[in-house]
């Protein structure tokens, strides 16, 4: 009996991780995928919010009293919460997949696959999605973009502001998620992830330093407009610059890496 009630506990406490999307390879979870965790945890509770403003609105709407503002903040909530969720699946693997070939494919291959998804596909996308919700935020802030109707929510600037720091958390699931996919086949090094994720790594190197210079430029020249600074010749040239930087970390790491294994040898 007390090996049978074992066996019932050990299958109740595999279900309960099995329904539990964070549970999954927690093992392997590095601190980007433990804070996209945490934060979709938190996020989730908008969901059962989201149900009763719903409710509450179809009962008033039905009296007749309807509330723009009520509108709003369901579209607020929603909005939110999904763009929340979509680095959430990423960590935890839940969204949908078409497995017809992948699920036939050994460990390696599989993790090879997810590199070139995740580093090559999905992380440049999401670099320059963050990039655009940074200049859409910004304008709408400086617009102070509220409602269209007379009793909305009138602050719709801070849901904006909010779309590049989500899409912020996505590229911190998927970096994550890919550095767990390059150490199932290699040894991890700040190297090999640059060429796992290249075309982003090119992207965020240039992006980087286009905005320290513009940022450089407008503090050391107090009488040049905004719009004009990025047509110095130092923000023109950015996307060389910013290879070249690209290109100066990777030979970096690539020697210390190098260094730490001759040392390992040695020793």
């Amino acid at each position: 009996m007390p090996d049978r009630t074992l066996d019932v506990v050990e299958v109740a406490a595999k279900s309960i991780a099995i329904s539990d999307p964070g549970d999954r390879n927690k093992e392997e979870h590095l601190w980007g995928d433990r804070l996209v965790i945490g934060v979709g945890n938190i996020v989730a509770w908008i969901f059962p919010i989201l149900m009763v403003a719903i409710v509450i609105q179809v009962i008033i709407r039905k009296f007749g009293h309807n509330q723009a503002w009520l509108d709003d903040a369901q579209w607020w909530m929603y909005g939110f919460a999904m763009l929340t969720a979509f680095g959430y699946a990423i960590t935890t693997e839940s969204h949908v997949r078409v497995d017809i070939l992948h699920q036939n494919f050994s460990k390696k291959k599989k993790a090879r696959i997810e590199v070139f998804g995740l580093g090559w596909l999905l992380l440049p996308f999401l670099g320059i999605m963050m990039d655009v919700m940074m200049h859409y935020g910004w304008a709408s802030w400086v617009a102070g973009e509220g409602s269209d109707s007379a009793n909305g929510l009138h602050m719709l600037y801070l849901l904006k502001l909010s779309l590049p720091v989500l899409f912020f958390l996505g590229i911190v699931a998927a970096w994550s998620a890919m550095v767990r996919h390059v150490a199932r086949f290699t040894e991890v090094r700040f190297w090999k992830l640059i060429i796992a994720a290249f075309p982003f790594a090119v992207f965020a190197a240039e992006r980087i330093f286009y905005y320290a210079s513009w940022w450089f430029v407008r503090l050391t020249n107090s009488e040049i407009q905004d719009r004009r600074i990025s047509r110095e010749p130092l923000l023109e040239a950015s996307t060389y610059y910013g290879f070249g930087l690209l290109v100066v970390i990777f030979v970096v790491s690539f020697i210390i890496a190098r260094n730490k294994n001759n040392n390992k040898e040695a020793a």
